[in-house]
């Protein structure tokens, strides 16, 4: 059954399940905990449900849903490329706060459909609409001449997981949000022209000595 064509009450249990996945990590949520947050019996939820699995896939695919629509919507409201990264800068930010820092390591590790998922969504949309962005900030003179494509491409989304790598950032030492933050601003003025900067520190609110 395709997510649109759920339930009221399926979404619902979708929706809040994700939100304990996110802030608890994959692992530690179980139907128990899923049941006892929706104040529902665990029979009930298995009626809907098969196993924690089809909840976490299913889950899973609301989720990414919602955030393409999302991100399609800020684009198409956006005036330049760089207003688009500063949108997308902000759902960033919405994203992965209070995000468990092993979401990404759960998911892999124990439930390797959704992981899938999550690389189809990666490797296809935000691959195409990273492109895009670069495509749209050369043309309007914003981004260098130069910039494989690409490369940068490939490369802004190996950058979405390496704050989730606890060898490189530890949570204890480290806020996830603001490090997605960081990484997301060091490759947007790497990729800036003069005009571009110019107009980063607009968005910013900064002066600059040239």
């Amino acid at each position: 059954m395709e997510i649109a064509e759920k339930s009221g009450i399926e979404l619902r249990i979708l929706k809040a399940s994700f939100e304990m996945f996110r802030q608890r990590g994959f692992k530690s949520v179980s139907m128990d905990d899923i049941a006892q947050h929706l104040g529902m019996s665990k029979k009930t939820l298995y009626k809907w449900f098969r196993n924690k699995d089809q909840v976490v896939y299913d889950a899973t695919a609301c989720y990414l849903r919602s955030i393409q629509e999302e991100c399609e919507g800020y684009i198409c409201q956006a005036p330049n490329a760089l207003e688009e990264l500063f949108r997308i800068m902000a759902l960033t930010k919405q994203v992965f706060s209070d995000m468990h820092p092993s979401i990404f390591y759960d998911l892999q590790r124990y439930h390797p459909d959704s992981w899938e998922l999550w690389m189809k969504h990666k490797n296809g949309f935000m691959l195409e609409k990273v492109k895009d962005n670069i495509r749209r900030g050369i043309k309007e003179g914003l981004y260098r001449k130069d910039l494989d494509v690409e490369v940068l491409a490939r490369m802004r989304l190996a950058l979405i997981e390496l704050p989730f790598n606890r060898e490189v950032f530890p949570s204890h030492e480290f806020n996830i949000s603001q490090v997605q933050l960081a990484v997301l601003e060091h490759y947007m003025l790497g990729m800036a022209t003069l005009k571009g900067h110019k107009l980063i520190n607009e968005y910013k609110q900064i002066t600059e000595e040239e």
